[in-house]
Formats: structure tokens, sequence, C-alpha cells
């Protein structure tokens, strides 16, 4: 069964309507109709604003802008690196009362479709290719002369630094012809990051908004120019910006859940047997521990300091997971409690399965062997995972642009791994994408 999970009393309440329903029903079930975006409503957008504004409080929050006045009065598009839920309550506090829309994932209309489109929200499937959402891009910023919120990481980072972008961004830009904004934050990351069980820290929090290119800068840049814009723009560490600016945290639970990202001991070898807990990080396996210290730094209570910095694990990790890849080592497998999502009424939850990822791709199992699916090593350069997924848990999504499976493990198979070897594969089967890159 799906672990629901409860944590400290400071914790955001996000809730998904989940029902229970047979595979077979699942599958006579009309797939929801596209529809295009409406012109976000004031009153609306306001309650946002209103709604903001204890968080608002709490973090101190201040910005500043760059270039802004040149393109004052227009639709733009809007550029923002994902850390928290609190990026939404910045946007409103930033932009407001200038109407923009947002693209979202589709899973955030699952029982509130209404309340999303009234807010010009615009639903898309995350790291599945959708012509649809540049059309419905276009619509909003041409027709109903809205600006677009745009998170082109994706997902929320998962060790504070950027995730890949998608490679010729600049084409999409192109295309829709308009002003690039781009808002990047500090201090929002370590205010709540996801691996933290959802608990909030006390950290200010800064934005700094920049006009990237102006309506006719963009005529003149070629495509990699502004794909390399955007990876200058979206290049940042936030454990790093924590350290160098001093900016202590001295919550007791700073380290719970830290084995999402870091799940492999730098001791032993060992993945899947790490525990964070308090302020300390403990292999079960082989018995060493690390003590995460006010400042987000890692020091061995014994012996060697492998990594102090947890990015640098993180990619330590990474590497180790691109070897596996190369000799052929790598594979995944977990039984899995599965939801399907074919339109915004509900996820249905249609029993259980079998998830294995391998240098293939991926392949889905389940429902009395009535459920198989497949999807390619090439099928998308990223994975949507994400961890205490709406409070049900970790959880893997495949899928494609007619249904999404999402796949909640069973044991404690590390997410994150997962999400880094799909992105590892895709650079290994498209090596042009690492030329695209330079």
């Amino acid at each position: 069964m799906i672990e629901y999970r409860q944590f400290g009393k400071d914790v955001i309440a996000m809730k998904i309507r989940t029902r229970e329903k047979t595979y077979e029903e699942v599958l006579t079930m009309p797939v929801g109709k596209h529809r295009k975006p409406r012109h976000p409503n004031f009153l609306l957008r306001s309650i946002v604003r209103v709604a903001a504004i204890p968080d608002i409080l709490k973090t101190h929050f201040q910005y500043e802008m760059h270039g802004m006045e040149q393109i004052k009065g227009q639709p733009c598009l809007i550029l923002m690196n994902h850390s928290s839920f609190i990026d939404l309550m910045i946007v409103s506090r930033i932009f407001y009362p200038k109407p923009y829309g947002i693209v979202c994932t589709g899973d955030g209309f699952v029982g509130k479709e209404w309340i999303m489109r009234f807010l010009g929200c615009i639903p898309t499937q995350k790291f599945v290719s959708d012509v649809t959402l540049i059309r419905d891009m276009e619509y909003m910023l041409k027709e109903k002369k809205a600006s677009v919120l745009m998170y082109p990481e994706a997902s929320y980072t998962f060790d504070g630094t950027a995730t890949p972008l998608p490679r010729k961004m600049g084409i999409l830009l192109k295309k829709l012809g308009v002003p690039v904004v781009t808002v990047i934050t500090e201090g929002a990351f370590a205010r709540d990051p996801l691996y933290n069980c959802l608990q909030k820290r006390k950290v200010k929090v800064r934005a700094k908004v920049s006009c990237m290119v102006t309506a006719e800068q963009l005529k003149e840049k070629s495509v990699r120019e502004l794909d390399k814009m955007l990876d200058e723009a979206f290049s940042f560490d936030n454990f790093a910006w924590q350290r160098d600016n001093q900016v202590e945290i001295t919550e007791p639970f700073r380290a719970d859940g830290l084995e999402r990202i870091l799940y492999k001991c730098p001791h032993c070898s060992t993945e899947g047997e790490m525990t964070g807990k308090g302020t300390t990080l403990t292999c079960r396996h082989c018995g060493k521990m690390w003590e995460m210290d006010t400042l987000g730094q890692l020091k061995a209570t014994e012996g060697e300091t492998e990594f102090s910095h947890i990015p640098d694990w993180y990619r330590w990790e990474r590497e180790e997971v691109r070897r596996e890849l190369e000799s052929g080592a790598y594979r995944m497998e977990t039984d899995v409690d599965i939801g399907m999502m074919v339109n915004f009424k509900a996820i249905y939850m249609v029993g259980k399965g079998h998830l294995s990822h391998t240098q293939e791709g991926f392949r889905l199992t389940g429902c009395d062997g009535k459920l198989e699916y497949e999807q390619g090593a090439l099928a998308c350069y990223g994975l949507y995972a994400d961890y205490y997924w709406y409070e049900l848990g970790d959880m893997i999504c495949v899928g494609n642009r007619d249904v999404l499976y999402y796949c909640f493990p069973s044991n404690r198979t590390p997410v994150a791994k997962t999400r880094m070897a799909v992105e590892e594969l895709y650079k290994l089967k498209k090596p042009s994408r690492i030329k695209e890159m330079v």
C-alpha cells in the first residue's frame, strides 16, 4: 500500500483527489478534451495575492529589477527557477496586477480544474512532447495579451542546483517573439527543500528579476546564443549560496529526509541504507555518520569527510549511475502502486504492478497482467519524479499524451537515482545533445 506520511506541524497541506477504479474502467473513460486557456481572472489573482501575504512577510521577501523599464506594458515570457511552493507566491508579489498565465503540470488541475482555468493556468505534461502547449502559450500572449510564467526546469530541484533545461529552448523563444524575463530566487530552496519532508525553515527570500532579451533583441540572437544565455541565467547552487552568505538554518530537523538525495554511502558504496534524521545522516550498513551544520555542510563524526558539500555528493552519485549505464550493470526493479490520469477528475488508483528501468527504457506491467506499457530511452530527456507527491509517497511518472502512470515504489527505491539515470541515458543514447550544450 502507499505510505501516507505525517510530518511536523509546519507543513504544506497538498492533497489530490484519488479514486479506486479497475484498469478496465479507466480505459473506458473519455480522455479529457483540450481547451484554450482563459485570460487570468482579476478577482482570483487578487485572492492569490492576499493569500501570499503571510509567507511573503515571514520570509521578509525582497526583489530587485534589472532592465524591466524597456518592456513596460508588454506581455512577456517569464522564466523562473523552481525551488519550492513559495515560487507562486513570489511571482504574485512581483508582477501583480499584471495578468499572467502559468504553465503547470496537468495533475495540478485534478479536482480543481475550474479554478485553475480561471487563474489562467495552462496544463501540460512534464517531459512529454506537447505541441499543443506552444499554441496555448501563443494564444495567451498574442490573443489574450497576458504574460506566461513557465518553469523551464519542469521539476523542483532535488539538490539545490539547476536541473537540465531542454535543448533548443531558443527555438521556442523565437517562435513566441516576446520579451523574455528571468526570475531567479535566493533562499526559497533553503526555506523549503523538497527532501526535507515539506517542513519550512526560517530563511529570508530574495529574487532577481531581469529582462534577458527584448522582442527586438530576440530577432538578432541565434538559437545557440539564446540557449547559452538561459544556461547562464539558470546556473546556481543553493547550498553554496547558503554557505557563502552565512545563512544559518538552526532547525533541528534540517537533515530529515536527506537520504532522498544522498541515497548512496560514499564510504561503503551501499545504496538504500542511508537515513537522514534530525541533524545527522547515517549509513545503516556500515554505521558511518555525518553531521549537517547550520550552513548546510556535512562533516563526518569519525574519519574522512568524503563530501562536505551536498551537491558534490549528488554529482558523485550521478557519475556512479553513468558508470553503471556504460558498463551495462544498471537496472532498477520495483513493485509499485499504480495511479492513472486520463482526465482532470481524479487520479485513478488501479492496483499493483511492477516497474523496471534499463538501458532500453521503462517497462510497466500490472493489474493482473492487463497493463503493459513500454517507454523507450529516447522518449524524453528527463523524468517526472517527486518526493511525498501530494503527500501520497515518492513517485515516478511515465506515460504519454493520452495517459500518465503514477508509480509509487513499495520499497526504498531512490527515485533520485532513476531520474539521474534517465538524464544520463538520454545523453549516452543521443550524444548530439552534448554538442548542443557546448
